[in-house]
């Protein structure tokens, strides 16, 4: 045995180590994880993210954190009730923005309903607010928003979120019908692929009807980078310019920013306005969640994965 190989031994000593020493070995160190990360979950809200939270994680970008979140889970899954997490509550995650269906230019990873849901399980994630991907194109945004009611009943984690269009003929009976048969607590928009901008009257009518209803109205600036979009279906970022002139005439108005990538220019304008909340998609870099936190008032920042478009 002395002359074996040193590669030899090794692989020896592996058949005789006891399979419950080395599950013994992965749970010491997902335990240490989970203490860290039980230590600073306690400091974020459901979907609202606190600025500690992530100057306690350090330098971590969207997709780090979710991947943090991921070990919580998978350490959920080794420890017996009667362990660390016993009267623990396991962590939380809303994630604000979320689309169903296919992306109308190309197939995207967790396209599907099943598989994108069985993702947010592995995350921790435990309330996503989902759109429509068929409604950048479709026309009937009735029938995309009775199918996105369809798809999300099926799974607890989904709440469906109604897409309206308010250059469209009858787009008030299609608001009506979000409000009062599937009971949505809020409507996105999509300027940039309807023709229409933020300074059109249809526009402020319709905030001033989804500020009644007490819906929050999300503007997704860019759904894709402009680079890669498809030559005849160019669309370009949402201009948000105008958006704080109207906001003036609308105090009831609630309104939700996703995938701007650099929420702190709208620091001087828009942030001043307690109704309007931001998410954080397309803030990444090295300390840029953080950084976007501490920009802004406790509570102005949801946590918003743009899945899957950007995988999770």
């Amino acid at each position: 045995m002395m002359n074996m190989p040193v590669s030899t031994l090794a692989m020896m000593a592996e058949e005789f180590i006891p399979p419950m020493l080395l599950l013994s070995n992965a749970r010491r160190q997902l335990k240490r994880q989970w203490t860290v990360l039980r230590e600073n979950e306690q400091a974020c809200d459901k979907c609202f993210a606190s600025p500690d939270f992530f100057d306690s994680l350090g330098s971590m970008n969207r997709r780090d954190i979710l991947h943090t979140a991921a070990v919580a889970g998978t350490a959920a899954a080794l420890f017996s009730p009667k362990g660390l997490t016993a009267g623990v509550p396991p962590i939380s995650i809303t994630d604000t923005n979320v689309s169903l269906f296919q992306w109308p230019f190309r197939r995207l990873p967790l396209d599907d309903t099943e598989g994108l849901v069985r993702k947010f399980r592995q995350l921790g994630i435990t309330q996503a607010w989902a759109g429509s991907f068929e409604a950048i194109l479709h026309r009937d945004l009735r029938a995309v928003n009775d199918r996105l009611v369809r798809a999300c009943r099926g799974h607890a984690e989904l709440l469906p979120v109604g897409a309206i269009n308010p250059a469209l003929p009858g787009w008030e009976g299609d608001l009506r019908r979000c409000v009062v048969e599937h009971m949505m607590h809020a409507i996105r928009i999509h300027p940039n692929y309807h023709g229409y901008t933020l300074n059109d009257v249809s526009f402020l009518h319709l905030l001033k009807l989804a500020g009644e209803a007490g819906l929050l109205v999300q503007i997704p600036v860019a759904m894709e980078d402009i680079r890669t979009q498809n030559r005849l279906v160019e669309a370009p970022d949402v201009d948000l310019s105008t958006l704080a002139n109207r906001l003036v005439k609308i105090p009831k108005a609630k309104i939700q920013i996703l995938n701007h990538r650099n929420p702190l220019r709208l620091k001087g304008t828009l942030a001043a306005f307690s109704g309007v909340y931001f998410d954080m998609a397309r803030v990444d870099g090295t300390d840029g969640p953080a950084k976007f936190l501490r920009g802004f008032p406790p509570g102005r920042v949801m946590f918003g994965s743009h899945s899957p478009f950007l995988i999770p």
